[in-house]
């Protein structure tokens, strides 16, 4: 196949370029950062594309980002290039932050707390749910009770309240970069529009100037 990598990397190795990409987070952010001020479009359509990249990494679906921020900016006619790339806000390094604040605040709005120590760790109770999703589906091939209490632990207590909780941060975090990204894409284009006005018309004169010397010489 013409796109399949040479070098075949392991589930380690692939694991350990998502934590930290090749080149660093730092380079990996600007080479992003690059694409998306290059996509043609509207500055303000590019921006609303961020916006929805941005707020998805503030909810709990996990593995469904590029998913949901392809609805979000196809409601809000957004680019969509531009949400998946914006998606990148959420990695390794923010996902902490993001999630304690999602939590927080989702807790807070409901009236309810994390019950940690009581029941399981946070991680603890992804792993439960994980289990019962997995044991649940292999019960209905077999004559194993169903049992759904870790499920149930873990959308009263994580996947709840950081729905509920991570819209008003998202909104926040999105509103701020889509402030920000307008004026920067939209100087961006422009500067960009005006080096490629003066490409063209250094080969125009190019041209012209051949043109002169090929009538001089006849």
């Amino acid at each position: 196949m013409v796109f399949r990598r040479r070098d075949r990397r392991s589930v380690l190795r692939a694991i350990a370029d998502f934590l930290y990409p090749k080149g660093g987070w730092t380079r990996a952010f600007h080479y992003v950062k690059h694409r998306v001020r290059r996509l043609p479009d509207t500055p303000e359509r590019i921006a609303r594309g961020i916006w929805a990249g941005v707020f998805t990494t503030f909810t709990p679906f996990y593995t469904m980002h590029f998913l949901v921020a392809f609805l979000i900016s196809r409601v809000i006619h957004g680019n969509i290039l531009a949400a998946l790339m914006a998606t990148f806000f959420g990695n390794p390094l923010t996902y902490v932050p993001i999630g304690f604040a999602s939590l927080k605040t989702g807790h807070f709005i409901l009236g309810t707390e994390f019950e940690e120590g009581a029941a399981r760790s946070f991680g603890g109770k992804f792993i439960d749910a994980a289990h019962d999703l997995q044991s649940n589906f292999v019960a209905i091939f077999s004559d194993r009770e169903p049992d759904w209490q870790g499920l149930s632990v873990f959308y009263s207590e994580i996947f709840l309240p950081y729905l509920v909780g991570g819209i008003i941060p998202g909104m926040i975090a999105a509103t701020v970069c889509y402030v920000l990204s307008v004026p920067v894409i939209r100087a961006y284009q422009k500067r960009r529009k005006k080096q490629i006005k003066k490409k063209f018309d250094a080969i125009r004169r190019l041209a012209e100037a051949e043109e002169d010397a090929a009538r001089r010489s006849e």
